[in-house]
């Protein structure tokens, strides 16, 4: 099998459809989202009915939380509560309970999927070094688990201690486990715009990290269409 995982869309139609297309040419059999489809971007609409249509297995996000709730979004940042503001506002009844039936933690084949952490996975924690990832191991029961949230591409690694290697091609070796997060498809936040996400070839045991190039202007254009803070559309062409 070679499975695709991807998340932290955030209704980026445009690099949605050009992960799933560059996927399509890299014979992926196999799609899994690990979550955050909305939030910040224009299209939380087509995004989310893509999900649904693919029937891929995905989990929930913060953002998915949010944004399918009623609840109050003045502790926010601002600019995160406005576009969830707005995204209430796009999304039907039928699609917020899709939202909110999402699971915390999935597990698919041999691996696991969660979007923040596998400790506490409703409080959104960030792992963000190796100390960070270091509670999340006690936690997981299979040899390897994908993750996002932060929107940056990291791998973690535990045999007898936690370590932080390369985001780039790895092999998955049986004496370790493998805490990967796999970089975000609408917003990525290591200073490269692209798009990121990863491919794990369970034949072969090797993870690798694809990013792909989208129609970044056409993004940012609908955002200002929209009247969502225009810190949105220049973020995104920085990739932070």
């Amino acid at each position: 099998m070679r499975i695709a995982i991807f998340g932290d869309i955030h209704a980026n139609l445009e690099a949605l459809e050009a992960v799933l297309d560059d996927a399509s040419k890299q014979a992926v059999t196999d799609f899994v989202c690990i979550g955050d489809v909305v939030g910040y971007n224009a299209d939380p609409v087509a995004c989310l009915e893509n999900l649904r249509q693919m029937e891929c297995p995905t989990v929930k996000g913060n953002h998915d939380e949010d944004a399918s709730g009623s609840h109050s979004l003045e502790s926010m940042n601002p600019v995160a509560a406005a576009a969830l503001e707005w995204t209430r506002g796009q999304l039907n009844a039928d699609q917020c309970l899709w939202l909110r039936r999402l699971r915390m933690v999935r597990q698919i084949a041999d691996f696991t999927v969660v979007h923040s952490t596998l400790d506490q996975p409703a409080h959104w924690n960030y792992v963000t070094n190796r100390f960070d990832a270091m509670a999340n191991f006690s936690y997981q029961f299979t040899q390897v688990c994908f993750h996002g949230h932060t929107h940056v591409p990291r791998v973690y690694t535990k045999s007898d201690k936690v370590h932080e290697v390369p985001a780039d091609s790895i092999i998955v070796e049986k004496t370790a486990k493998y805490f990967v997060n796999v970089g975000s498809v609408g917003q990525p936040r290591d200073g490269d715009w692209r798009s990121c996400y990863a491919i794990y070839d369970t034949d072969h045991q090797l993870i690798v990290f694809r990013r792909v190039e989208y129609d970044i202007a056409k993004t940012q254009a609908k955002i200002l269409a929209a009247g969502l803070p225009p810190m949105l559309a220049e973020r995104i062409a920085e990739g932070r």
